[in-house]
């Protein structure tokens, strides 16, 4: 197989081994699970596609990761969100002012009017245009996710690791669902970040069944999606001091349900970073209005 995109790290935390697949090193743009989810378009011939149609929140990784795929391309990038305030249409800031800079068109819907909108996108794809749901959470991610896959067997073959857990936080799932069907012999924890236990099975049976090897961690204290909380912001803060900075949304969620299990898990713990950290300056201008961060 071709030589691995990103290394895996020994990482030390309050007195255990963990390792980390550097995904985030990948590139500064496209990096992490967004690299593996658009793997199969990144290897894409520029003339297949004119336009990559998408939608979703304004401050997604995804999306900024979709417009330098369109960037490098040279393809049109249309994007379609719930209205954007006025605050950051006239003073863009972080994924989306990336975003609009690297060219992608943003389209704004009412509330109302969005779930229509995204069927009709969904709906007007043509020869030359290609639709990507929200997260990249698609079967084109597959391609990307079963290399992802490859990398780590060859590292675990080579480590001599006979239990293994993979970890990767989920939105929809799709990492994971893909990742623990091409890994039968390993185990792969997750938790949802959207919604609960039942929603998350919802959306990965999408992509059909949902594999054994594959277990869902609850965390203990109920969390909104993308709000700032004074634990995860600390135990960021902690896991950047011992050495790897993680995103503030996903990771830091995986991270605080990781630890209330770790006592029960046996064996080899590695954590697939899945980047997104050029979102964190957006999240800590959060916890700063908030009053949780002041550096």
């Amino acid at each position: 197989m071709d030589k691995p995109v990103s290394n895996v790290e020994a990482f030390l935390f309050r007195g255990r081994e963990f390792f980390v697949k550097r995904d985030d090193l990948i590139d500064p743009l496209l990096s992490g699970n967004k690299y593996r989810k658009l793997y199969s378009l990144i290897r894409a011939p520029r003339e297949q596609y004119k336009k990559l149609v998408s939608y979703g929140g304004t401050q997604s990784n995804a999306m900024l990761s979709i417009a330098a795929l369109c960037h490098q391309k040279g393809w049109r990038f249309d994007y379609t969100s719930k209205p954007v305030s006025a605050h950051l249409k006239n003073r863009p800031t972080g994924n989306l002012k990336m975003a609009l800079e690297l060219g992608m068109q943003l389209h704004e819907v009412t509330h109302d009017d969005y779930e229509a909108a995204i069927e009709v996108l969904k709906s007007e794809a043509d020869e030359g245009s290609l639709f990507v749901p929200q997260g990249g959470a698609d079967a084109i991610a597959q391609q990307g996710i079963e290399t992802l896959a490859q990398e780590i067997k060859q590292w675990r073959e080579h480590s001599g690791i006979e239990q293994l857990h993979v970890v990767t936080p989920s939105g929809t799932g799709t990492t994971a669902c893909y990742l623990a069907a091409a890994l039968p012999d390993a185990v792969v924890l997750t938790t949802p970040s959207v919604g609960d236990k039942p929603y998350l099975i919802s959306q990965m049976e999408l992509l059909g069944p949902v594999p054994e090897n594959l277990r869902i961690l609850e965390n203990s204290k109920k969390h909104h999606f993308a709000k700032p909380y004074p634990e995860f912001l600390s135990l960021w803060q902690e896991l950047k001091e011992a050495g790897v900075e993680f995103d503030l949304i996903y990771a830091a969620l995986m991270w605080d349900t990781l630890l209330q299990h770790i006592d029960s898990i046996e064996g080899t713990v590695l954590y697939v970073h899945s980047g997104g950290l050029i979102g964190n300056a957006t999240m800590l201008e959060r916890y700063r209005h908030k009053g949780m961060a002041t550096a």
